[in-house]
């Protein structure tokens, strides 16, 4: 699921756009809108998105303004605009896509499978580099989910935060002995201790994890064929 704020001072064209990302795109959440350079960098500060839609000529300032101001650009840029003549600068700025208004589902669908890409290859890079400085997976006792960030637990009692929401790393991690027992939790089933009757799995270093009713069956099921 990509996590997508979009930016247009045109209620309309807002609008425009949350319509058809909500009827054709299951696999996008808009986690809000702003109407300019100022809202738009407040939004992204306090909603980490992964994705924006950016209006390129805004009441007050451009899209090329708004990105100037960001210190670290950790999210894929969608320039749309009414202007052609923006498409070289966008470019310059490395936009994953620029799309002309009114702008369609099919370049939205273009667009949007060039941004899952790019955010899956990035996401597959920043596990390499994790896995790189905790040597391997096999040292990860788990993870929890904390807003957009995830947090990694590891055997020697080590925190790691990433920017990034467990969901991306869930579909990464199960190849690797992990299990998602709860929307708030990722275990690594080899350091699993118990499961008791109460719905919780006790971990080796004596934490205690909810498992949610409908992972309960699969999670037994797992520990079956162990």
């Amino acid at each position: 699921m990509i996590q997508i704020l979009i930016i247009d001072d045109s209620k309309n064209h807002r609008l425009r756009a949350t319509e058809l990302i909500g009827n054709h795109f299951p696999n996008i959440t808009i986690v809000g809108e702003a109407e300019g350079v100022e809202s738009g960098i407040a939004n992204i500060e306090k909603l980490k998105p992964e994705l924006i839609l950016l209006d390129i000529q805004m009441a007050d300032g451009d899209g090329f303004d708004l990105l100037k101001r960001i210190a670290i650009i950790n999210f894929k840029v969608i320039f749309i605009t009414a202007y052609e003549e923006y498409a070289m600068k966008a470019i310059k700025f490395s936009a994953l896509d620029y799309l002309l208004k009114p702008v369609t589902v099919e370049d939205l669908k273009i667009a949007f499978d060039k941004a899952e890409n790019q955010i899956f290859n990035d996401l597959k890079v920043q596990l390499s580099t994790l896995q790189l400085n905790l040597n391997s997976t096999k040292n990860i006792i788990r993870c929890e989910s904390a807003s957009n960030y995830t947090m990694f637990f590891t055997k020697k009692s080590e925190k790691y935060v990433v920017s990034n929401s467990m969901k991306e790393y869930e579909d990464i991690l199960e190849d690797h002995g992990f299990f998602r027992i709860h929307k708030s939790h990722i275990v690594n089933i080899s350091y699993v201790n118990s499961f008791d009757k109460e719905g919780y799995v006790i971990l080796k270093d004596k934490t205690s994890l909810p498992v949610s009713r409908r992972k309960k069956s699969e999670l037994m099921e797992l520990f079956a064929r162990l």
